[in-house]
């Protein structure tokens, strides 16, 4: 494990922060490369090799929304009209994918503790009896919203989308039209979903939605595979809202495919709480990130994710630090002072 140098002068605090951590991986965390200035060509090009030409969530995703494209998803003949053949076997599909992912991940790093805590954030256990969740019982009421309301929200998008475009409502892009564009666009889609997740997480974190639907997702202050997509109804309805931009922007059924199940399963994979997957005492796949993991943590700090800076330019971001923790501990003073 690396530690960050320590530079704040209070050695009671470095030490607090520290034991609030099992493992923290090396700090400072760095954002994505190409909103840095002077530009870094180099760390650009590795952002996107571990990305997308490695094993890697991106890749991974890319070649599972393919199998879905060509094996379980209905053509869009059949979704010109609503009927309930096609829209089950869409939501048949998103309830096996999210079980078997949040699931596995699940029973591998959490129940069967295979990994043990290496690469672990917080080594507390998930919460088994607390009268916070529903059920009482983290997992069970993550379970409950993830797959009650995850799943529905989810499939309704796509079953949307599908229609949309089937009718003409939304435009359809084909290889034929542009293949350079066909191929751009699943690059920029995690860019996108980045963009509109910062900006939806800072109205849900506004104090009237917070109480009311962001609260149920941050019950999860240690998180598992399945806190993820564990969201209000309300949540839910904006988190997905992403894909709406296909209203506007032409897209193929496998561009849907693939930003749908990139926000849907991307939710169990980040909230592993473990920074990857170990496989003879390698990390050979990136999963849970510290960044989000302090979000759970702090609340008002790293509202966004990696691919875009949105907390850097705004003064919310946390790297990791015991420097960058000090000035956030004096950012939410002020705040609480400003209540």
């Amino acid at each position: 494990m690396t530690m960050a140098k320590t530079t704040s002068s209070s050695s009671n605090d470095q030490s607090a922060f520290a034991r609030q951590w099992h493992y923290r991986p090396q700090v400072p965390i760095r954002t994505s490369p190409f909103f840095s200035w002077p530009p870094e060509p180099l760390r650009a090009w590795r952002w996107i090799a571990d990305r997308w030409f490695s094993l890697a969530e991106n890749s991974m995703l890319m070649i599972l929304a393919t199998i879905s494209w060509l094996w379980v998803q209905p053509a869009l003949s059949e979704a010109r009209d609503l009927k309930l053949d096609w829209i089950a076997e869409i939501y048949l599909r998103n309830l096996v994918l999210l079980l078997v992912v949040a699931g596995g991940l699940h029973l591998y790093f959490h129940a069967w503790k295979q990994q043990a805590l290496r690469l672990k954030f917080d080594k507390r256990d998930l919460a088994a009896r607390h009268s916070g969740f529903t059920f009482n019982s983290q997992v069970r009421d993550n379970m409950f919203w993830s797959l009650g309301s995850g799943v529905t929200f989810w499939t309704a998008y796509e079953v949307l989308m599908f229609w949309a475009m089937a009718n003409g409502y939304a435009p359809v892009l084909t290889w034929s039209d542009s293949p350079i564009w066909f191929i751009a666009l699943f690059l920029l889609t995690p860019v996108w979903i980045s963009f509109h997740f910062y900006w939806i997480h800072r109205l849900i974190h506004w104090p009237p939605l917070y109480r009311t639907v962001h609260a149920l997702h941050h019950r999860n202050t240690n998180v598992g595979p399945w806190s993820g997509l564990s969201m209000h109804p309300v949540e839910h309805l904006i988190f997905f809202s992403s894909i709406l931009i296909h209203f506007v922007l032409a897209a193929h059924p496998l561009h849907i495919l693939f930003h749908m199940q990139h926000q849907a399963l991307t939710a169990a994979t980040s909230h592993t709480g473990f920074e990857g997957l170990l496989v003879k005492d390698k990390n050979r796949l990136a999963l849970g990130t510290f960044h989000h993991q302090m979000h759970h943590r702090y609340f008002e700090c790293n509202y966004g994710n990696l691919e875009m800076p949105w907390d850097k330019w705004f003064g919310s971001f946390h790297d990791g630090t015991e420097s960058s923790h000090e000035k956030f501990k004096a950012r939410r003073r002020r705040m609480t002072q400003a209540q």
